[in-house]
């Protein structure tokens, strides 16, 4: 049984220490985008169930966020909030195709938002959540493991509810199918960002932080398969990375955009909680 490390054996080993501050980051901000896209949907959503359940989920997402961010204060990282408000666009280690906006327009001025995208972005986005979690419950790191127990248990909810939508608009006739095909497509292109975990990778897995990059994708190419045969559709490998390595700090515009909102009450008084 792998011996579980705390915060203050963690410091004193430095490769470790490096491992888990970034895996926790990449954690930590992929969370907190998606759960602020989540949130540009209140209101907008199909119906009003969904707008409260979309909302219940985001606010979860950010939830998880604190919690890794909190994690990462304990460890002498930073601030939580500094961590979460006040790191630039190039500095933070999310995904690339979770800061991807919703649509065109924006929240306030003509909103023109695509459904589809969303679904299929949270629904793989979810699974290969889910597929992390499991293994981070293994972690060395004991107040990772134990946080991603926690979580996981959220997480199940929000797998089902985004399952369904993908499953049930996918199997649709005409525009509905149409547009979920162009989500998938979408979505598949950058979902490498997702899946990769940078350059320290093998360290995070030497360090039993989490297991190896290549053994979690191919656990979600296991589980996303049987999904798009059961709805009729092919499996588009390999995913791609084109838009950036949100790892390194190679973002786009949607980001640095979405982070003036975000951040715009924080820098307004600072000193306040989040």
């Amino acid at each position: 049984m792998m011996t579980k490390i705390t915060a203050e054996t963690a410091k004193e080993n430095k490769p470790y220490y490096t491992a888990l501050l970034e895996l926790l980051l990449q954690l930590a901000d992929d969370d907190f985008i998606l759960a602020y896209r989540g949130s540009e949907w209140l209101g907008l959503a199909p119906h009003i169930e969904e707008d409260v359940a979309f909302s219940s989920i985001s606010q979860d997402t950010m939830g998880h966020a604190a919690i890794y961010y909190q994690l990462l204060e304990e460890l002498g990282a930073g601030n939580s909030d500094a961590l979460a408000h006040e790191r630039k666009a190039e500095h933070r280690k999310n995904a690339v195709i979770l800061e991807e906006a919703n649509g065109t327009g924006t929240y306030l001025e003509e909103p023109r938002y695509d459904w589809a995208f969303a679904v299929v972005r949270n629904y793989f986005y979810a699974l290969h959540k889910k597929i992390k979690l499991e293994s981070l419950k293994q972690s060395s790191y004991e107040p990772l493991s134990n946080a991603a127990v926690k979580i996981n248990m959220e997480l199940y909810y929000h797998l089902m509810h985004w399952e369904t939508w993908f499953t049930q608009l996918t199997l649709s006739e005409g525009e509905a199918r149409t547009r979920m095909s162009a989500g998938i497509q979408k979505v598949w292109k950058d979902f490498e960002g997702v899946l990769t975990l940078g350059s320290l990778g093998d360290e995070m897995a030497k360090h039993g932080l989490i297991e190896g990059e290549e053994l979690l994708k191919q656990r979600f190419y296991a589980r996303i398969q049987p999904v798009l045969e059961a709805v009729r559709h092919p499996m588009p490998i390999p995913c791609g990375m084109q838009s950036g390595n949100g790892r390194i700090g190679e973002h786009t515009k949607d980001l640095d955009e979405a982070l003036l909102t975000l951040t715009e009450v924080y820098r307004s008084s600072p000193s306040a909680v989040w």
